[in-house]
């Protein structure tokens, strides 16, 4: 697989809403990102990453990280989280303030 051949730079907005990033091929080799921003009470959405591998990086705000139906996670502000392939995963925002997230989601490529 080729990889990508322009470097990029991208400005994080202050937008009270969800922020393209990266959209994968042909902008990169596989790699999709975005900026999440979550009002109070609200959640991302139960979903899978598939036969994908994910970071979070936590930009602003308290939330929990729920993973399967059983096991839960504090998040937020200063922190990363790795979630592996296959994972039925959610993130909700438990604080009173906005929880401000990028996401890096890449295909794993098995040796």
């Amino acid at each position: 697989m080729a990889s990508s051949k322009e470097v990029l730079v991208i400005d994080l907005n202050e937008e009270p809403e969800n922020q393209k990033l990266l959209s994968g091929e042909p902008q990169t080799c596989g790699m999709r990102s975005g900026r999440v921003y979550l009002a109070p009470g609200r959640a991302c959405g139960r979903h899978s990453t598939k036969d994908r591998e994910e970071l979070l990086v936590f930009l602003a705000g308290q939330g929990e990280l729920t993973i399967g139906e059983k096991s839960s996670y504090q998040v937020g502000l200063g922190q990363v989280c790795y979630i592996p392939r296959q994972t039925i995963h959610d993130v909700k925002n438990i604080g009173d303030e906005p929880l401000v997230y990028v996401y890096c989601v890449t295909p794993v490529i098995d040796a």
